[in-house]
């Protein structure tokens, strides 16, 4: 099996240390470069072609919202994993909106941050349930303020029902067993969700989703 291949970017070395050990206990990943500031972080991401990128937000030369907002259009299959002491509701909204897919505090336990890093690299989303119905209801409320925006693509009747299923927190296994599908059918409109949408991860094209009017407050509940 493939290792997740893994950057780190923050200007501390022991947080860099810490993390790259407790990631390298793990057989299926492997950190393939560090970074301690975010020119750095983006010079590496070209260079390496990591799957993730774990990224502080506070970092000399460029933040972690910068270097988010720099990558994500050159590598919308990276997945940015936010790992910050900042619990902010403007930096969640900011950098989901810039395309990370998961955002984390440095207080969590050793083994959320293995499984965030599974989860994001397998597309999932990674926001504690509370902060992910705030930022989404100010998605809507920032669509409703706006003008129209017209959807360039649209998706069936089935991927609409597994992203709102998506949007509700489910595994894919769940998805399958609501819908009677197989889980590889359910990764397939996933699939197809995101190249539809141009994202890589379930954050991104649930954001998405919301700001073109496809998902409602309602739907997240």
């Amino acid at each position: 099996m493939d290792k997740i291949k893994i950057l780190i970017a923050d200007d501390h070395a022991v947080v860099r240390e810490g993390t790259r050990t407790l990631l390298e206990r793990e057989e299926d990943m492997e950190v393939v470069g560090e970074a301690s500031d975010g020119e750095e972080a983006i010079k590496l991401i070209e260079e390496l072609h990591p799957d993730v990128a774990i990224l502080d937000i506070a970092m000399p030369k460029l933040s972690g919202i910068e270097v988010t907002r720099r990558i994500k259009p050159r590598f919308p299959s990276l997945a940015i994993l936010i790992l910050t002491a900042y619990d902010n509701d403007e930096y969640v909204f900011t950098l989901l909106e810039a395309g990370a897919a998961g955002y984390l505090l440095k207080d969590v336990h050793s083994h959320e941050i293995v499984e965030a890093v599974r989860s994001v690299h397998a597309g999932e989303s990674v926001l504690h349930p509370s902060i992910a119905r705030k930022v989404i209801q100010r998605a809507i409320l920032s669509t409703a303020k706006s003008s129209d925006i017209k959807p360039s693509v649209t998706l069936s009747d089935r991927e609409q029902e597994v992203l709102k299923l998506a949007a509700k927190g489910l595994k894919n296994k769940d998805i399958a067993d609501a819908l009677c599908i197989s889980i590889r059918t359910v990764q397939g409109h996933i699939n197809s969700i995101f190249h539809k949408l141009g994202v890589g991860s379930r954050t991104e094209a649930i954001f998405q989703s919301v700001k073109r009017g496809w998902l409602s407050f309602e739907d997240l509940a």
